[in-house]
């Protein structure tokens, strides 16, 4: 079907990074993240900023780093069956995009990647399942969360992002058997409870 002349599809990769450029660059010093979880600052309750931008979508970053290894690893131990393995492939060509966008929109302040350990989650296939649905619908809540923090720019940066991790729950959902959708609503969830579930995960290790 014939696009509208004059506007570029939302999944275009030039239009996305121009959102991603738009909300961090003109944010002036920004903030990088630590190590861990424990070691990142806690987001100001300030206005909606540029800077303010910076400071969400870097702690974003770890998310979007610890799914990229945590799919780039099923898929290169290659222990799953196929339709996991297959789905491992697909998402984490489509995290370390996720990643890339971040680390070059952030540049220099960019948060470290972090140091991880999956255990048996990347290659028993109830593990794997299991942690691919909390980690996408954590990614979900997390962005979600922050909607009300980001400024017009960020926000729309950021739906290009969340839409894409909720098709991901639905899809491993349908994989296993479960209802791609199980709920009418998603639950937003602030930054220090995204971190006290990404400490409970065990999948982050101390560096």
């Amino acid at each position: 079907m014939a696009g509208i002349p004059g506007l570029r599809p939302v999944d275009d990769p030039a239009s996305r990074d121009r959102f991603l450029m738009r909300a961090f660059v003109a944010g002036g010093t920004l903030l990088a993240g630590g190590a861990l979880v424990a070691g990142l600052p806690r987001l100001a309750a300030s206005a909606q900023s540029p800077a303010r931008d910076a400071e969400i979508f870097n702690f974003a970053l770890l998310l979007e780093q610890l799914q990229a290894a945590f799919y780039g690893e099923a898929a290169e131990r290659a222990e799953l069956d196929a339709e996991l393995l297959g789905f491992a492939k697909v998402v984490a060509e489509h995290e370390r995009e996720h990643v890339a966008y971040l680390q070059t929109a952030l540049g220099s302040a960019a948060r470290e990647e972090p140091r991880t350990d999956f255990g048996d989650a990347t290659t028993d296939p109830e593990a794997f399942a299991a942690a691919a649905i909390t980690l996408e619908d954590l990614a979900v809540a997390a962005y979600n969360g922050q909607a009300a923090n980001l400024t017009k720019d960020g926000l729309r940066a950021a739906a290009t992002v969340v839409s894409v991790h909720a098709r991901h729950a639905a899809w491993i959902r349908s994989i296993v058997g479960m209802p791609p959708a199980s709920q009418p609503v998603d639950q937003p969830l602030s930054q220090a409870e995204v971190a006290a579930r990404l400490e409970e995960s065990g999948f982050l290790q101390e560096a």
